[in-house]
């Protein structure tokens, strides 16, 4: 970041607050996929992302110090500043993961090629200038129920030359020619979606012999770190906008979840490094894992406010409200539209607008990143994302419209 950009200027802290949340969130998915897929291009992205939440960091927290006229106002003002030190924290820890790439720190080559089926890829595509996407929007693209990939972020030139990222598009955003899409899918998905976005082939990792005959079991791990991580995010989140100490304590046991995944996977890799070649290309394993805890320690920082007790400043939750998605808890009752379905059978993403991220079952089993086949039950807790619409929506089918009850 350069010195002078952090020169104080007056900025809406609502509207920083916003913009770093949206971009810590995109940034988790992007280091993992820069990771995964050895992406050098993706992980200069991820570090040019982070310089951004630098900036808004800093920017928010000269506001808030030129707010503060009494102890009254510091008093109140001081969990927006940790709200803001536990996004950029989320935004270094993404940065961390992607210098594993860009340092070759050490992972193996067969790590990208582990990756199980269900995961899902994310990619990064230009649209052509011929392309039968320019000119239409992602509601009438519907890619998402055609193929099951979807367009998480677009980062397009404004008119001052100057590239810009447009975060969570919506279905009536349209493409231009020339914008670079961040598609996130199954393979199947992206096969489809990227030759018509890009008009080239798409060209899937190309198989390697792992090094360690169970590989595949540490990238389960990973992959199940991520997630967990992830959804703690938007859990704590949620719990500060609906000051819900009931989701504030999820967030609390996903954090002791991953610290014990965290765990497991580092002793994994210290057996692992007796069996390979050289040890030392297991090296960015161990920084993939410490950089996950710590995405998930900031998640229960921004959540710890509603575990003390401590009434959050009006414009931190305003800021949350106002970023690109919602996020809801709702409770799946006996007898309704969903009860004994799965997310498949009733298109619950065609029809509410909603991404059902996680379901919590009666034996507090939690099913991350859920898929088409995810059956849900009467008594299950489903964690969504998407706009206030699709969640009204949703929650009538779910027969649930009261949303993270304390």
């Amino acid at each position: 970041m350069v010195p002078g950009d952090a020169a104080y200027e007056p900025v809406s802290v609502k509207e920083v607050l916003a913009e770093m949340k949206d971009t810590a969130e995109l940034l988790i998915d992007l280091s993992y996929s820069a990771v995964l897929s050895g992406s050098n291009e993706i992980a200069r992205e991820v570090l040019a992302l982070e310089d951004r939440v630098d900036l808004l960091q800093l920017q928010g927290r000269m506001s808030l110090l030129m707010a503060a006229r009494s102890t009254e106002d510091a008093e109140q003002l001081a969990p927006v500043l940790g709200v803001m030190g536990a996004a950029e924290k989320i935004s270094n820890a993404a940065g961390d993961i992607a210098k594993i790439v860009l340092d070759d720190i050490g992972t193996p080559d067969a790590l990208r090629t582990a990756i199980p089926e269900a995961a899902e890829a994310l990619v990064r595509a230009t649209v052509a200038p011929d392309s039968e996407y320019v000119g239409r929007t992602l509601r009438e693209i519907n890619m998402e129920t055609e193929a099951g990939a979807r367009v998480i972020a677009i980062r397009r030139a404004s008119a001052t030359g100057k590239r810009r990222w447009v975060l969570s598009p919506g279905a009536d955003d349209a493409l231009q020619a020339g914008d670079s899409l961040l598609l996130r899918g199954p393979s199947g998905g992206i096969e489809s979606v990227y030759p018509a976005a890009t008009g080239g082939p798409y060209d899937p990792p190309v198989p390697v012999d792992p090094p360690i005959d169970d590989l595949g079991r540490a990238v389960d791990s990973i992959i199940l770190m991520k997630d967990m991580s992830e959804l703690a995010v938007d859990l704590a989140y949620g719990s500060v906008l609906f000051d819900s100490e009931g989701v504030a304590e999820e967030v609390r046991e996903l954090e002791a979840e991953v610290d014990a995944l965290k765990s497991r996977f580092e002793a994994w890799t210290l057996r692992a490094a007796g069996r390979v070649e050289d040890p030392v290309r297991l090296r960015g394993l161990v920084h993939l894992a410490s950089a996950t805890e710590v995405i998930s320690d900031a998640a229960l920082e921004i959540s710890e406010g509603v575990l003390r007790g401590i009434d959050a400043h009006p414009v931190v939750a305003a800021a949350i409200e106002e970023s690109d998605e919602v996020i809801v808890r709702l409770s799946v009752a006996d007898g309704t539209a969903l009860a004994g379905t799965t997310l498949g059978d009733e298109a619950v993403k065609t029809q509410t607008g909603m991404r059902v991220i996680a379901v919590r079952r009666g034996d507090a089993e939690w099913v991350v990143q859920p898929g088409s086949t995810t059956e849900l039950r009467g008594g299950d807790i489903i964690i969504a994302k998407g706009t206030r619409a699709g969640a009204e929506r949703l929650g009538e089918l779910v027969g649930d419209e009261q949303r993270f009850e304390a």
